[in-house]
C-alpha cells in the first residue's frame, strides 16, 4: 500500500508543484489542483451521470417486477439481472467516483506531507540525507509521516539553517522559505485536532459543504433524488462524519482540498443536468406510477405478515413447543397459517376422528385460533409462532404432513431435516386455478397434491412436464369448503324477499374492484332499487380502512347500501341474489353453492405466477367467468344494471347450466372428506410399513 501511496504521491506531486508555481499559493494550488482532477475525471463523471439515467429510467420496469413477484427474491434477481442487460446498466459503476476520491485523497495526502519530496523535487538519496540529518538534530522519528512538513517548517523559520543547508544548497534553501503554506491565515501543515484554536473551522466548513453537497443531490442528482429517506439519511451521516474525521485528523491542507472538491461536484452536477437532462430520458409519471404499485403490495404483505411483534403467547408457544416433541414418530400433522384455516381442512379431519384411531396433531402460527376450543384426546393442537415454525418445521418428525401453505422449500417453510421419509401433502384453498395464483415451481417440492377438480389436476401435471420435477401422487379429492357451503345452503331456509340483494365480494388484490371502480359502480347500483352490500375483503380492511370510511360516509344517505365488515357468517352470501366481483375465487364458492350467478368485473388480472401462459390448460378462473355468469370491463359502468336485470332475471335458467359446470369441473361433491381422509390413512400405513421394513435390516 505504501508503494501504490507513493507512486500515486508521485504523479499527483507533478501536477501540485505546477498548481503551486502558477499561483505561489499552497492553499490556492489545492483548490487549482481539484479543479484540474475534476475536468480530468469530467468523462468517468459523465458516464456515471449517464449510468445513473439509466437505473432511473428502468426503475418503473424493476418496481413493477417486484411488485408482481413480490416475496419471490429469485425470481426478481433474475428479471432484475435481465433487465440490466437490457439497458447495458453496470450497477456497480456508481461507486467509481467515491473509490476514485478515496484514492487522489490517498495521494493528496501524501503530496502535503511530503513537500519536499513532491513540490520541490529532492532527489531520493539526499532527501533520505536530510532527514537523517534533522532526526539526528530535532530528535524527531524520520519514520513520522509529517516529519518533511517539520523540515520545511524549520527552514523557514531559520531554525537548523547551516546544517541543513549544507544538505539541501543555497539555491533550494531560499525557494523553501519563500514557500507560501499560509492560506486564509491558517497554516496548511496544522492539524486542526492537535493545534486547535481558528483551525477547528476546517473540519466545521469541510463538513458543512459535504452536508450541502447532500442537500444538493438529493435534490437534483438523478439517482440519489429517487433514494428513500434512510438511504439518503445514512449518505449524509457517512460524509458529513467522513468530513469531520478528515478535517480533524490530517493536515488543514486536506480539509481545504476536500470542500473545494464538494463544492466543485455541485457545479459539476449542475453543468451535467443541463448538458444530459435526466427529463429527456426518465418518464416520471411511469416511474410514479409504480412506486404507487410497489408501495401497495408492500402495505398488503405488512398488513399480513407481522413476524417482528412482541408475542404475548410467548410462554404458551414455549410449552407447545416443549409438548409436540415429547413424543417422536407422530402419524399425522396439519400445518395452519392463521385461524380461519381449520375449514380448508374439516371434513378431513371430522372424518379421520369418525372412523380412524389416528391422532392428530395440529399446528396453528394463531396462538387465537379457534381450534384451541376443540375437545377431542386425538385431536391436540399447539401454537408455534411465525419466528418459531421455521426451525420448528425442519425437526418435523411425522408420518404424514399435510397443508395449505405452498412454497415448501423455496421460502421459509422447509422439509424436514430429521426425517425424508415423510409424506407432504398440498391441500388448496379455492378451487380456482393453482397454475394462475400460485408462485411459479409453488408445488415443486410437496409429495401429493389434493386436486379439487379434473383441469387443477391437468394443470399439476402439465406443471410438472414444464419443470422437470418429481411427479406427484394427485388425488380427485373435491374441496371441503365447497361442500360444507353446498350443505349449509342446502340447510338454509330460503325465505322469499321482497327486494333483492347484490353482493359485491371483491379480492383484495393489487387492483380489486375497491381500487379501481367502485364508486362508478355503486353510483349505478343505487338506481336499481335493489339492496347492495358491499363485503369487502378482511384483509383489505388491514391497509385500507380509510377508504371504507370514506364510501361509508359518502353513501350513508342511501337506505339500500350497506357495508359488511362482520365475516362471521355466510348468511350474506347464501341469500344475496346476485354476486358481483372480480377474480376473488369466492365466485366459484358463490355459484357452485347457490346455482345463482356472478357478474365478474374486468379488473386486471389476478397472476401471481408469470409463466402461466407456458401450460396449455384453460384456467377455471378464466373458462367459467362466462359459464356461471357474464363478465363486464372496467370502462363499461354504464352498462352495469342492464346486465344486473338480465342476470336477476334469468337467474332459474342459469341454475341447471351452474349445475352441469359445478359436475364437470369438480371431484366428489360432498364426499371430500372421506376421499381426503382414506389417502391419508393408506399414506400412513404406507410409510409405517417402509419404516418397519427397514428396522429389519438394522
Amino acid at each position: 500500500m505504501d508503494a501504490i501511496v507513493g507512486t500515486l504521491g508521485n504523479i499527483l506531486g507533478f501536477l501540485m508543484a505546477f498548481c503551486y508555481r502558477i499561483s505561489k499559493n499552497y492553499g490556492i494550488a489545492i483548490i487549482i489542483f481539484t479543479f484540474f482532477t475534476k475536468i480530468i475525471l469530467l468523462p468517468i463523471s459523465i458516464m456515471v451521470h449517464k449510468n445513473s439515467i439509466k437505473m432511473v429510467k428502468m426503475q418503473p420496469e424493476l418496481n413493477f417486477i417486484k411488485a408482481n413477484n413480490y416475496g419471490d427474491k429469485d425470481r426478481i434477481s433474475e428479471e432484475q439481472l435481465g433487465l440490466y442487460k437490457k439497458y447495458n446498466y453496470h450497477p456497480m459503476l456508481g461507486l467509481v467516483p467515491m473509490m476514485i476520491q478515496l484514492i487522489l485523497l490517498m495521494g493528496v495526502i501524501d503530496a502535503i506531507y511530503k513537500p519536499l519530496r513532491h513540490i520541490f523535487r529532492v532527489p531520493s538519496d539526499v532527501l533520505s540525507t536530510v532527514i537523517t540529518k534533522f532526526s539526528g538534530l530535532s530528535g524527531m522519528s524520520p519514520e513520522i509521516g509529517s516529519i518533511q512538513i517539520a523540515i520545511v517548517d524549520c527552514i523557514k523559520k531559520n531554525t537548523y539553517f547551516e546544517e541543513l543547508g549544507a544538505v539541501l544548497g543555497t539555491d533550494l534553501m531560499n525557494e523553501v522559505q519563500s514557500f507560501q503554506m499560509n492560506f486564509a491565515g491558517i497554516n496548511l501543515a496544522d492539524v486542526p485536532g492537535k493545534v486547535g484554536g481558528i483551525l477547528i473551522a476546517v473540519p466545521l466548513l469541510a463538513a458543512f459543504c459535504a452536508w450541502l453537497l447532500c442537500m444538493v443531490q438529493d435534490k437534483i442528482n438523478v439517482l440519489q433524488s429517487e433514494q428513500g429517506k434512510v438511504n439518503k439519511l445514512f449518505t449524509m451521516l457517512l460524509s458529513v462524519g467522513l468530513s469531520l474525521y478528515l478535517g480533524f485528523f490530517v493536515p488543514a491542507g486536506v480539509g481545504i482540498y476536500w470542500m473545494a472538491g464538494n463544492l466543485l461536484a455541485i457545479l459539476q452536477l449542475f453543468f451535467l443536468n443541463a448538458v444530459i437532462s435526466p427529463k429527456k430520458y426518465i418518464d416520471y409519471d411511469k416511474l410514479e406510477e409504480s412506486k404507487i404499485a410497489l408501495e401497495k403490495v408492500s402495505r398488503r404483505s405488512k398488513a399480513n405478515r407481522k413476524l417482528f411483534e412482541k408475542d404475548p403467547y410467548r410462554d404458551k408457544e414455549k410449552q407447545d413447543y416443549r409438548d409436540f416433541y415429547k413424543l417422536f414418530n407422530k402419524q399425522l400433522v396439519f400445518y395452519s397459517e392463521k385461524n380461519g384455516f381449520y375449514k380448508y381442512f374439516q371434513n378431513i379431519i371430522e372424518y379421520l376422528l369418525e372412523h380412524s384411531d389416528v391422532i392428530i396433531d395440529y399446528v396453528t402460527n394463531d396462538p387465537k385460533d379457534s381450534v384451541f376450543e376443540m375437545t377431542n384426546e386425538r385431536f391436540r393442537t399447539y401454537y408455534i409462532g411465525n419466528k418459531r415454525i421455521i426451525s420448528f418445521m425442519m425437526k418435523m418428525d411425522a408420518d404424514v404432513v399435510v397443508m395449505t401453505t405452498p412454497d415448501l422449500e423455496k421460502y421459509h417453510i422447509k422439509r424436514s431435516l430429521v426425517r425424508k421419509d415423510i409424506e407432504y401433502i398440498y391441500c388448496p384453498h379455492g378451487v380456482n386455478s393453482s397454475n394462475m395464483t400460485l408462485r411459479t415451481g409453488a408445488l415443486d417440492y410437496f409429495d401429493t397434491y389434493l386436486a379439487p377438480g379434473p383441469r387443477t389436476l391437468r394443470e399439476v401435471q402439465e406443471i410438472e412436464k414444464l419443470h422437470n420435477a418429481k411427479e406427484k401422487t394427485i388425488v380427485q379429492w373435491g374441496s371441503s369448503v365447497l361442500d360444507n357451503m353446498i350443505r349449509d345452503y342446502e340447510k338454509m331456509d330460503k325465505r322469499h324477499e321482497d327486494v333483492k340483494t347484490i353482493l359485491i365480494a371483491p379480492s383484495w388484490q393489487e387492483d380489486n374492484i375497491l381500487d379501481i371502480c367502485i364508486e362508478p359502480l355503486l353510483d349505478e347500483l343505487v338506481k336499481t332499487g335493489y339492496r347492495v352490500i358491499l363485503r369487502p375483503h378482511p384483509q383489505y380492511l388491514r391497509y385500507d380502512m380509510d377508504k371504507i370510511i370514506m364510501l361509508k360516509e359518502k353513501y350513508s344517505s342511501y337506505t339500500n347500501v350497506i357495508l359488511q365488515t362482520d365475516f362471521s357468517s355466510n348468511a350474506t352470501v347464501f341469500r344475496a341474489d346476485l354476486l358481483i366481483t372480480d377474480w376473488s375465487s369466492i365466485a366459484f364458492e358463490y355459484s357452485f353453492a347457490t346455482l345463482k350467478p356472478t357478474l365478474f368485473i374486468n379488473t386486471p388480472m389476478k397472476v401471481t405466477n408469470p409463466e402461466w401462459e407456458k401450460i396449455q390448460v384453460e384456467p377455471l378462473d378464466l373458462a367459467a367467468r362466462k359459464l356461471v355468469g357474464m363478465d363486464l370491463d372496467v370502462s363499461e359502468m354504464e352498462k352495469v344494471n342492464g346486465i344486473v336485470q338480465e342476470l336477476i332475471e334469468t337467474s332459474a335458467s342459469y341454475k341447471e347450466k351452474i349445475m352441469e359446470v359445478r359436475e364437470q369441473e369438480m371431484y366428489n361433491i360432498g364426499k371430500s372428506g372421506q376421499i381426503g381422509a382414506e389417502y391419508i390413512l393408506k399414506a400412513i400405513e404406507r410409510v409405517e410399513a417402509n419404516k418397519a421394513e427397514y428396522l429389519k435390516y438394522l
